[in-house]
């Protein structure tokens, strides 16, 4: 327990330190955006992929659960709320740590294995507002955008196996779509992805930087990076769903 406390003591000072950085010039603008870019390209295509055909069972099952009822016409609305609130921020928060999380440990720690975070200290250089801010302001930017594109995806699925599969009426799958959900369900999923992004970007650079005892260390810090990173925000998205929509349960 006191090792466990001293280790979220270490982050916790680290995040300090990666705030104070990000606060105060110079500020990489083009090296953010660049690592939003690669983030986005590369977890982009994963992200639809999975998203959609979970929108397309859930439209499976819940087509047969409303069956039984004579209420069909209520799936496209239990499907948003689920897809905008729920599945479409944790599935795209997953893919980018699994994708952008374990890439910014690696560069990270190959960079702390090769010395090259020590010679941009000895240079006068601060290594976190350098090397560390751009990457979580990058993950930070990059996962609602994933977000947003997992939550068509999803949607874009429970409309295809509904309507064009089991030949539901489209004027009413789209009428009922926002019966359930509101606006506030587009923003607080993005919200929450904004909080995800920047949790995992500072647990793979806290990770990545600290790496230690070679290749196999970097090894390390990625796999610590991608279970930990998952772990906490599934965590905080308890905490984040109540305080966002628990007053509309």
């Amino acid at each position: 327990m006191v090792a466990s406390l001293g280790a979220l003591g270490r982050f916790a000072t680290f995040s300090a330190v990666v705030l104070r950085s990000t606060l105060r010039p110079p500020w990489l603008v083009h090296e953010t955006l660049s690592r939003c870019y690669v983030t986005t390209t590369r977890c982009l295509l994963p992200v639809i992929a999975v998203c959609g055909p979970f929108g397309m069972v859930m439209s499976l099952q819940g087509l047969e659960i409303f069956g039984l009822f004579g209420a069909e016409r209520l799936l496209s609305g239990l499907v948003s709320v689920a897809i905008l609130r729920e599945l479409a921020p944790v599935l795209a928060s997953v893919l980018v740590a699994a994708q952008g999380g374990s890439s910014c440990a690696a560069e990270l720690g190959a960079m702390r294995i090769k010395e090259e975070l020590d010679a941009t200290e000895v240079m006068a250089v601060d290594s976190i507002g350098w090397h560390v801010v751009p990457r979580v302001l990058g993950l930070t930017l990059a996962t609602p955008l994933l977000n947003v594109a997992g939550a068509a995806s999803g949607l874009t699925g429970a409309f295809f196996t509904a309507v064009v599969m089991k030949g539901e009426t489209a004027g009413v799958f789209m009428h009922e779509l926002w019966a359930l959900t509101s606006p506030a369900d587009v923003w607080g999923g993005i919200a929450k992805t904004t909080v995800f992004g920047a949790l995992i970007g500072l647990v793979a650079s806290y990770h990545g930087y600290h790496a230690t005892g070679g290749a196999a260390g970097v090894g390390k810090a990625v796999n610590d990076t991608v279970v930990r990173s998952v772990l906490v925000f599934i965590v905080v998205n308890y905490f984040l769903t109540s305080a966002f929509f628990g007053q509309l349960a």
